[in-house]
């Protein structure tokens, strides 16, 4: 699988060879699930918010510095699973009559933006959370833990019936 990585013009040769490794291996790093879908990254000045859907993931590298000096810690790479997520499953679950079951029956979300936009935001806001409680348990704590399943159990118990690739958490 390729993906191409585009880099704005923006960015001198020597800037976008940098800018383009950077985001070429952080997005590597996803599991294969997210990345099935991603054809091209796009790359940009500004500070701006990162995008994902179209087959692309869109990042302004303005806003990469917000990023890893985020108040909970460093978010770069759970942005890149909420953005691979918009990319490569919101089209394959939003509309599926396990996933609208699901919800209803969890009837929460996970954060306030999930809340506001369920059609939108509901998968890529969960998805980090799910990584997080089915490969790294131990990275967090029991209470966060227990509240995303107690939260979203139906949601968690969805996605394990699709059985995604996540070849790359099981190394």
């Amino acid at each position: 699988h390729y993906i191409e990585v585009q880099v704005n013009s923006e960015f001198t040769f020597e800037q976008a060879e940098l800018e383009s490794y950077k985001y070429a291996w952080l997005i590597g790093q996803l599991p294969k699930v997210l990345k099935k879908d991603i054809e091209t990254v796009w790359i940009h000045k500004g500070n701006n918010d990162w995008g994902g859907g179209n087959n692309n993931i869109l990042i302004h590298t303005g806003r990469t510095s917000e990023y890893e000096n985020y108040s909970t810690g460093n978010i770069v790479e759970e942005t890149l699973i909420h953005e691979g997520t918009h990319t490569s499953l919101d089209s394959m679950i939003y509309g599926e009559d396990g996933w609208i079951s699901a919800v209803d029956n969890d009837q929460t979300y996970v954060s306030t933006y999930a809340k506001y936009y369920p059609q939108r935001e509901d998968i890529a806001e969960l998805f980090p959370l799910y990584i997080a409680v089915k490969f790294f348990p131990e990275r967090i704590s029991s209470y966060h833990r227990n509240l995303i399943l107690s939260c979203c159990i139906n949601r968690i118990n969805y996605l394990d019936s699709l059985e995604l690739d996540f070849e790359i958490y099981n190394q």
